[in-house]
């Protein structure tokens, strides 16, 4: 789904559960799976290659990661997709996380096409993901969890993709 700065910040604050910091209670990993699966899938077939993905992370937040090979992007550097296990929430990425300070960045430096950015974009939304803008996710996690969550700043990253 797209939605703005303000909506993707009220929704993070709304999973922010303190009780459930590596999934919600309501938590499905078939379900997941099976829509994790069909983004690789999507991304396979709008690339025309395999694009590797890891799933399941254990002592994570984040389900898992599908990566968009750097050899067929316009620009050579490859686009990473990181699920979360909550909410459907997702980040889009030139060649990892926090590589740029966000896929603005990467284009400004010639890392990033936008017709491939906005490839996995429509992928990601389109199955129904919120992505998110990695500045968003590295701003200060200012949630219910904060005080479960390790480090002197915990940010949105860590309580959404990061590990326990």
């Amino acid at each position: 789904m797209t939605k703005t700065g303000a909506d993707q910040l009220t929704l993070l604050r709304e999973l922010d559960d303190p009780q459930w910091l590596e999934w919600p209670a309501a938590y499905d990993r078939y379900a997941v799976a099976a829509r994790f699966g069909e983004l690789v899938a999507r991304l396979e077939s709008d690339f025309g290659v395999p694009c590797m993905a890891e799933q399941d992370t254990q002592d994570s937040s984040e389900y898992g990661r599908a990566t968009v090979p750097a050899e067929v992007t316009t620009c050579g550097t490859r686009i990473v997709v990181c699920v979360s296990k909550f909410g459907s929430v997702a980040l889009v990425c030139a060649e990892n996380p926090g590589a740029f300070l966000g896929t603005q960045e990467a284009q400004d430096e010639g890392e990033l096409d936008a017709a491939d950015l906005a490839s996995v974009d429509r992928a990601v939304v389109e199955l129904g993901f919120t992505v998110l803008p990695e500045q968003l996710v590295d701003s200060d996690q200012d949630g219910p969890s904060r005080a479960h969550l390790y480090g002197q700043r915990p940010t949105w990253w860590d309580r959404f993709f990061g590990t326990f």
